[in-house]
């Protein structure tokens, strides 16, 4: 049996907060994962799970105040990015962390051309010529399927639709042939043909390049068809983890198999109404100490008010390594059994 491969990103007790007038909001609660070499992450959650917070804190993208890395520690390839200088960082972004962000009509600079916006990076971390650098550009746009690329180079952000300003988006990212690439809910903004079109397109630039990724979504149809592994969070911290068939097949905390029943199916009555998660998500103000998901669960107890359960291990394996759940009682069948 072939050894898994090393992680190339490994997470330790992350924790941000943002300072606000009306106090502090707890976005990111100890959050800890690994990565590994040619592996894509699936991150999936509600709206203000802390999914992009957490990602985005690694780097340093967010402003800081009113955001602040209160903890923790993000070893990329043995180098903690929690404890670099800015200078250092900066080094590392687009060189070493490609970032694709959520809305390609925005992302782009408007006054430039896409030829400088992709070549920027170029001869900032690679230190290529300007003509290194546009033959370079030229080979990303035809990698990301942008037909007649150096005359395109030469245009700007609003000349292109949504679809080809994601894939210009994701040649940024590509650009400096970084170890790791997040993607922060990238085909949010667009139509489904075109979300096809892009979620083939990383499938295939994963192939070639064998990179490693993590994808950001509150889609869990996009995870199932891309991922290896899944990790749900759910009020800033991870409440379950675990290989994307297990996950589907045998969802072990009450908010996965919440998220799983809102899919909508083709087959069952054609009158059968979409299933919703009643309540709202929590309001951070404070340190996690009983679980965050407890208001809007059908299998809360006493424990559950009182204490923030730990993940632990369901199958045996070490933690993060196989099927790991944050829940007292596991999702149990009935909420008779959860009851006894």
């Amino acid at each position: 049996m072939a050894e898994p491969a090393a992680s190339v990103l490994e997470v330790r007790d992350l924790k941000t907060v943002f300072r606000t007038r009306g106090g502090e909001i707890h976005a990111v609660n100890d959050v800890s994962f690994h990565l590994r070499k040619g592996e894509l992450l699936g991150v999936v959650g509600e709206s203000g799970s802390g999914k992009s917070v957490t990602m985005m804190s690694l780097l340093r993208l967010l402003p800081m105040p009113p955001a602040e890395v209160r903890g923790g520690q993000a070893f990329l390839n043995g180098r903690d990015l929690i404890s670099m200088s800015d200078e250092e960082l900066r080094s590392v972004r687009g060189a070493k962390v490609g970032f694709v962000f959520q809305d390609p009509m925005t992302s782009l600079n408007p006054v430039f051309t896409l030829g400088n916006q992709i070549m920027e990076p170029l001869i900032k971390h690679m230190k290529m010529s300007k003509a290194q650098a546009e033959a370079r550009a030229v080979e990303l746009l035809e990698l990301v399927g942008i037909p007649d690329a150096r005359r395109r180079l030469y245009q700007y952000p609003h000349q292109f639709s949504g679809g080809m300003r994601q894939r210009v988006m994701i040649a940024i990212a590509l650009a400096c042939d970084p170890d790791v690439l997040i993607a922060d809910e990238p085909t949010t903004a667009l139509d489904v043909t075109i979300q096809a079109q892009i979620l083939e397109l990383v499938r295939e630039l994963r192939q070639k390049l064998g990179m490693a990724i993590i994808w950001i979504t509150h889609d869990l149809g996009v995870i199932a068809g891309i991922a290896d592994r899944v990790m749900v969070m759910y009020g800033g911290q991870i409440v379950e983890q675990a290989p994307v068939r297990e996950l589907f097949a045998n969802p072990q905390h009450p908010y996965t198999r919440a998220l799983l029943q809102t899919i909508p199916r083709i087959s069952g009555p054609r009158d059968a109404r979409l299933k919703v998660i009643e309540g709202q998500p929590p309001i951070l103000s404070g340190p996690l100490t009983a679980c965050p998901f407890r208001a809007r669960c059908e299998f809360r107890h006493d424990t559950c008010d009182q204490l923030n359960p730990a993940r632990r291990p369901i199958d045996g394996l070490p933690l993060g390594k196989g099927h790991d759940v944050a829940c007292h009682w596991h999702a149990p069948a009935s909420a008779e059994v959860a009851h006894a």
